[in-house]
């Protein structure tokens, strides 16, 4: 393991790699500052760029955005009280607080600190369960690969917030997009005799339509309804350095379980950011002797809140490499990104490209240094940046959507991919359907139908999923998953029932 990571340390540690590195981190920021604009917006804002590259290169840019995009929400939500991006809603709670006792420079050090050890911290447990989990996975087979990604995205759409039946159409969707065109056999599907349609949808142009092209259509209709006004704010911030290094040595045990958290709930398929960041706010909160001062302007939420989104990162790596099976939106991103250059993901990535495996982890430790130099040394632009108008930013990231769209293959076919997909994404948002289960059966899509017809090829008996142990377990799990969604919602509906009922 040492020889394969020091080659990789030496293929990231190129001048050309590490500028890419130091450009994703910047860029990452400036998107998690930007309220509204998300981590996964700028990642797949910076996925285009990729092609052109060979895959160290394009795995280090897009890994900088990754761990940039997660600590830039830090700045809006210190500054002006608006998270930059969902994963730092609850950095508010106790860094505006802070910011407006006249402390802004202390609740941002606080917040780069915390995120940083969080991002070290999660890095660690990639290197120490990623091979030990691909090392379980090389023992599974088609039936367990394929119970596997039904019980991903079975929990995916679990999680969507109420809407299960929504969910599970929305993966549903997710996984006929991908049916569309040759199939295994060379039989032509569903191309509704367009030529172009033969070779079936890119999943770049897809995931930017149904996500980041449906978002911006969102953001427009806010305008319409919303009058924004401008909030003044002193961007002549001072980092108190002293200071901040008291406050994180009282805070170890809270930045340790918050980034163990922040690493667990981002292995979890379809959980993300957001989850962790709730989450280890309310342990955080539980544990402290006191709970009260949460939401004052105090350092524990902070590094509950920040040490728990960045350690995220890591942890998402974990099924993403080892099974196949992305951890959140952006590792859905991070995996399109690898298949386009060849490589797919999974138990044999450590053994077929142990130097590439070891470029992320390069990556990310050197993307949190990064991070913190950057964060520390240009926040008051950041802040300015946090600024801009959504008149400005909405026209200027469409264009280059669809300028990344096109640049894929130089097909205009793809351009009307993007387009017809995010108005089918924008309806779907105005619906409440969930979109992180469309997007996760697109990039799923092929690897179940290969592996399901593996198994049926090698065993006709669909009893077989039922025999085998592993599948067996994982296709509980789907079904557990759901029964547990079902309960879930049905409780939600009882206790806001009984609200309403006290509130007449």
């Amino acid at each position: 393991m040492t020889n394969f990571f020091l080659q990789a340390l030496a293929e990231v540690g190129t001048p050309s790699v590490l500028g890419l590195i130091v450009i994703g981190v910047l860029f990452g920021i400036i998107g998690g500052s930007i309220p509204g604009f998300t981590v996964t917006m700028a990642i797949l804002v910076v996925f285009p760029f990729t092609f052109a590259m060979d895959p160290v290169s394009g795995v280090s840019l897009m890994v900088g955005v990754f761990v940039g995009g997660y600590s830039g929400g830090i700045v809006s939500g210190v500054m002006l009280g608006i998270p930059g991006t969902p994963s730092s809603i609850t950095t508010v709670y106790d860094g505006y607080p802070m910011a407006q006792k006249g402390e802004p420079g202390r609740a941002l050090g606080i917040g780069v600190a915390s995120s940083f050890l969080g991002t070290i911290i999660s890095v660690a447990v990639l290197v120490f369960f990623g091979p030990l989990i691909a090392n379980f996975s090389m023992n599974f087979r088609p039936w367990e690969i394929t119970a596997l990604i039904v019980f991903a995205l079975t929990l995916v759409a679990g999680l969507s917030s109420g809407a299960l039946l929504k969910g599970l159409m929305a993966a549903a969707l997710g996984l006929l997009i991908t049916t569309v065109g040759y199939d295994r056999n060379s039989n032509l599907r569903f191309d509704f005799g367009l030529p172009a349609m033969g070779s079936g949808f890119e999943i770049l142009p897809v995931m930017i339509g149904i996500f980041a092209f449906s978002q911006l259509l969102g953001n427009i209709e806010k305008l319409k309804d919303e009058k924004s006004e401008t909030k003044k704010i002193d961007t002549n911030v001072t980092i108190p350095y002293g200071q901040i290094i008291k406050d994180m040595a009282g805070q170890k045990l809270n930045t340790l379980r918050s980034s163990l958290i922040g690493s667990l709930v981002g292995a979890l398929p379809g959980t993300g950011g957001t989850v962790a960041n709730f989450l280890s706010y309310d342990q955080a909160k539980k544990f402290s002797r006191r709970p009260e001062e949460f939401g004052t302007g105090i350092p524990s939420g902070i590094v509950a809140s920040e040490a728990s989104n960045s350690a995220v990162a890591g942890g998402a790596f974990v099924p993403t490499l080892a099974l196949g099976i992305p951890g959140d939106l952006p590792m859905a991103i991070m995996m399109g990104v690898l298949i386009l250059h060849g490589i797919t993901p999974g138990p044999m990535m450590f053994e077929q490209n142990p130097v590439l495996v070891g470029a992320i982890y390069a990556s990310l430790l050197i993307g949190a240094v990064v991070m913190v130099l950057c964060n520390l040394l240009l926040v008051r632009w950041f802040a300015k940046i946090s600024l801009i108008p959504q008149q400005i930013l909405v026209p200027v990231v469409l264009m280059l959507c669809a300028i990344g769209a096109y640049a894929l293959n130089n097909n205009l076919f793809d351009i009307w991919v993007l387009f017809i997909f995010g108005i089918i994404g924008y309806l779907l948002w105005k619906a409440e359907v969930p979109l992180t289960p469309l997007i996760l059966g697109v990039v799923l899509g092929d690897n179940l139908e290969r592996q399901l017809f593996r198994a049926l090829e090698l065993n006709e008996s669909w009893l077989t999923f039922l025999t085998r142990p592993l599948s067996a377990l994982f296709l509980a799990l789907a079904v557990a998953s759901i029964l547990f969604s079902l309960y879930q919602d049905r409780k939600i509906q009882r206790l806001r029932t009984a609200a309403q009922r006290e509130n007449v």
